[in-house]
């Protein structure tokens, strides 16, 4: 009893004191008992409501409006973890409305939130400067809406869940065009296909592709093409499938025809041993599908083919003959780059007069002539002996093939061993020759061009109706 009556061992008790409490009204601040939360601002009731600033121990914050202690109202976030800053509506905590959204890493948010997450209406531009306006759901594009992509290229249609799904329409940077259906970000379905090139597809598309593009070139008629000298002829095109069906999706490729001439000729077909290059005209010689191989040779086409009509140029002419030039870079598709070779007499923006464009699949040719020989080749004749020799052979025998015969001097208005001259051609000699279409299209067709096709050409004497047979020994050479 004494003890605990004396006044000395109460002193020597911990004071006890209630923990502070928050105020009631008014302006003041308040650090929390967890130390994590410091409030400044205005209290009612006890409780945050007001205008104040709510501090987070990470160093996040809150600054704006508080109603009966919650966030609601407008306002403005920083999350430290994440760097993005929010400014806008709020309600009980979370963005919810209106409000704008700015990333740590670029790029802001303005538009419509649900629960701290992108909702409704908006506008986005991300860390690379692409611009997306439209509906969004779950935070993701949603719906219809556009988007401006940092290539250039610029999308307006449907939206499913952040990838373009459903019907839309996109116009791209290189003057591309395509309208239709969209499946997982990429063409799918039925949609049209304007190429920046001036090709056209029109039809099915699959997982971004053309479901029935043109992947070869066809030359049509027989498999060695009879023509008689001095004659013009019209060549038949078309653009085909893998599975031979023509591509009638498809029009607008730019296909450019050349010629050349077989290297060395067979006696059976023509008067002609080969055909030799001055020095200045030099070039290597075209490897044929058909086992020989042949030098360039022009060709000669009508002047509808041709420069405008009015044309001033004085070098414009009925016939345009064709270099070696337009040869030499047929072979190779993967040669031409857009530059094109475009004659100096062509008006601006047409296609050279060796060109014509596809349409649903097909293209022709029309009244092509092979002319005489350029200057610069020079042709030699077999030698009269030789001729018979040739004629003569008999068949079946087991001797062994001839030799190459030798030639002459070049025919230039020179005479010939038994007296008669030789004038200068004015059409093409007989023989054979080789037809060679490509494909032109600049800039390539969603970045390829067709492979070149080959054509077998035999130039007939008038009144002749068909050729010797070949012997076996003169097949290849």
């Amino acid at each position: 009893m004494e003890a605990a009556g004396d006044p000395n061992q109460a002193s020597l008790q911990p004071q006890r004191h209630s923990p502070r409490l928050p105020p009631r009204n008014g302006y003041g601040v308040y650090v929390y008992p967890n130390s994590f939360f410091r409030y400044e601002g205005e209290w009612k009731g006890g409780k945050k409501h007001g205008h104040g600033k709510l501090l987070f121990k990470d160093g996040s914050y809150y600054e704006g409006e508080f109603v009966d202690g919650e966030i609601t109202g407008e306002g403005c976030q920083h999350w430290a973890w994440s760097g993005n800053t929010y400014s806008g509506q709020f309600v009980l905590g979370e963005p919810q409305g209106h409000g704008v959204m700015k990333y740590k890493a670029g790029g802001r948010y303005e538009g419509e939130l649900s629960q701290g997450l992108r909702e409704g209406q908006g506008f986005l531009e991300d860390q690379d400067g692409q611009v997306y306006q439209g509906s969004f759901h779950d935070n993701k594009r949603h719906g219809r809406g556009q988007m401006i992509f940092k290539n250039g290229d610029k999308y307006e249609g449907d939206w499913v869940r952040d990838q373009r799904q459903g019907h839309g329409v996109l116009c791209c940077a290189d003057g591309s065009t395509y309208k239709g259906q969209w499946h997982s970000d990429v063409f799918s379905g039925l949609g049209s296909l304007v190429h920046c090139s001036g090709v056209t597809y029109c039809g099915m598309f699959i997982n971004g592709h053309p479901a029935a593009q043109a992947k070869k070139i066809v030359i049509l008629g027989p498999e060695v093409l009879e023509v008689v000298q001095g004659s013009p002829f019209t060549l038949s095109v078309q653009l085909q499938q893998d599975d031979g069906e023509v591509a009638k999706s498809e029009s607008g490729r730019v296909l450019k025809i050349s010629a050349g001439v077989r290297y060395v000729q067979l006696p059976e077909y023509s008067e002609v041993s080969f055909f030799k290059m001055e020095k200045d005209y030099m070039e290597t010689p075209i490897q044929t599908p058909f086992g020989f191989q042949c030098i360039s040779y022009p060709l000669s086409v009508p002047m509808s083919w041709g420069p405008e009509p009015g044309s001033t140029v004085e070098s414009a002419r009925a016939d345009l003959l064709f270099s070696k030039r337009d040869s030499e870079t047929v072979l190779d598709s993967g040669a031409f780059h857009g530059q094109g070779d475009t004659l100096s007499i062509l008006p601006a923006r047409r296609h050279e007069p060796c060109c014509q464009q596809v349409d649903q699949g097909c293209a022709e040719f029309v009244d092509i002539l092979l002319g005489a020989p350029p200057p610069g080749m020079q042709p030699y004749l077999f030698l009269p002996s030789t001729l018979e020799k040739t004629v003569d052979r008999p068949k079946g025998g087991s001797s062994s093939p001839e030799v190459l015969p030798t030639a002459q001097e070049p025919l230039k208005g020179t005479n010939r061993p038994d007296g008669t001259t030789v004038e200068p051609p004015t059409a093409a000699y007989l023989g054979e020759y080789v037809l060679m279409v490509c494909d032109v299209t600049s800039p390539p067709f969603l970045g390829h061009r067709l492979p070149t096709t080959f054509k077998h050409l035999r130039i007939l004497a008038k009144g002749d109706a068909h050729w010797p047979h070949v012997p076996e020994d003169h097949q290849k050479l």
